[in-house]
């Protein structure tokens, strides 16, 4: 306890959640609890958004989502209490991955063998590693906590003009028998680039002898309906878990490092860009296991070596988290990938939110394992590094899928090489 009171100092940030409601001494087991919360929301929207978008449609989805993360987090700038922000908090977690997951899903499906590639690991986290080092910008010019969540917030008006331009997803259209919907976007598609298409692309009487399978509604218990489907998606599961844990865990951690914090922050951005074209160039060449598996050991062995660093070279401390969060990222894009390509297109989007259900699992504790640092500095990092280690052994268990088409059922999914 706190006998004497407190007194906040203002030389780097001017307003924060902690001073203005006191989540310090008795209370200082708010502030991490704050950051698990979101990831909880994050869960529950990990877990609802595949269902919802297998169902209603990934452009559906896609923009109610955007609008909840939106919305909810406008309305935070004006929370009245640390109750208030967290309860919304736990809402805007829930928009937020939902949008990037159902937005990851409509474009792996949108896009060629090639192209989708590129835009899972240099689109998407490209794009993400920008938002991420734009971060500590805003922070350090802006710091007033309502004024910096204002400012992130605004950016996202700017997608409502993305309606009129995004389609939806041809294979789920022809998953849900809508055939004349999917064939007009291809046809569109193919006058755009410039490619001759057959005036009728599909043959509908051929493709509703196959409607009753294609239009079957898949359940969750879908993802452990044989032996072999069940060992993938509970190996996935562990995969995304143990990798969710050590990315978030190294990511904030990044104000208990030596130096100025929004350096840090900076360079933790920073340090994603390679990793991304990393993964990229792995997912071109090399076995998706043997790619994943050799940047979670990369990852996790580099951040075990920090507690031998003698305690005067920072800088060689920080260098090391910095590699150990390079092969952590690199492996964290390149799980997206692997599970597209596992499961077929029933429950692609629900598989992928399981997964991702069972990362955020991994995200709301990572906040405590940056707690533990409060009574060792560098038992996070242990505790991070065997796990990591450990998750790039069992990923060398998991069937391969480089150099396969997408399956489009669950007998095509049972081909994979293993």
């Amino acid at each position: 306890p706190c006998l004497d009171g407190w007194e906040y100092s203002r030389d780097v940030y001017h307003s924060t959640i902690i001073a203005e409601w006191n989540l310090v001494c008795e209370d200082d087991w708010k502030a991490p609890l704050t950051a698990s919360l979101f990831f909880v929301g994050v869960l529950i929207g990990s877990f609802i958004s595949g269902q919802l978008s297998d169902r209603f449609g990934r452009k559906n989805i896609l923009f109610i989502t955007m609008a909840v993360q939106t919305g909810f987090s406008f309305l935070q700038i004006f929370s009245a209490s640390w109750e208030m922000f967290t309860v919304l908090f736990l809402i805007v977690g829930m928009g937020q991955i939902s949008n990037y997951v159902v937005a990851f899903i409509l474009g792996t499906e949108i896009l060629g063998k090639t192209v989708r590639i590129l835009f899972s690991t240099l689109g998407v986290c490209i794009f993400f590693a920008i938002g991420y080092m734009l971060l500590p910008l805003f922070a350090y010019f802006i710091r007033d906590w309502r004024m910096l969540l204002l400012a992130l917030t605004v950016p996202g008006l700017f997608c409502i003009p993305l309606w009129w331009i995004i389609p939806e997803s041809p294979r789920w259209l022809i998953s849900q028998g809508r055939y004349k919907e999917a064939e007009a976007i291809i046809q569109k598609a193919a006058k755009m680039n410039g490619i001759p298409a057959p005036a009728v692309l599909f043959d509908t009487a051929e493709m509703q002898d196959s409607k009753p399978q294609q239009q079957q509604k898949a359940i969750l218990l879908d993802l452990f309906r044989t032996r072999n489907i069940a060992t993938i998606t509970i190996m996935s599961l562990l995969l995304w878990f143990f990798t969710s844990v050590g990315y978030f865990g190294l990511s904030l951690s990044t104000p208990d490092w030596h130096g100025d914090a929004y350096l840090n922050c900076f360079l933790s951005a920073v340090i994603e860009v390679p990793a991304y074209v990393i993964a990229w160039l792995l997912l071109r060449s090399f076995p998706r296991r043997y790619s994943l598996s050799g940047t979670l050991f990369l990852g996790g062995s580099v951040v075990l070596f920090i507690q031998l660093v003698p305690a005067e070279l920072n800088v060689l401390s920080v260098g090391l988290v910095m590699l150990g969060k390079f092969g952590i990222t690199a492996a964290f894009s390149m799980l997206y990938v692997y599970d597209v390509e596992l499961y077929p297109t029933l429950v692609r989007n629900m598989a992928v939110g399981a997964t991702s259900t069972a990362s955020r699992l991994g995200s709301i504790i990572a906040p405590y394992f940056v707690y533990l640092g409060a009574y060792d500095r560098f038992l996070p990092y242990i505790l991070m590094g065997s796990l990591t280690v450990l998750i790039g052994i069992l990923t060398l268990f998991l069937p391969e899928s480089f150099g396969n088409p997408l399956p489009e059922s669950f007998e095509q999914m049972l081909k994979v090489k293993w």
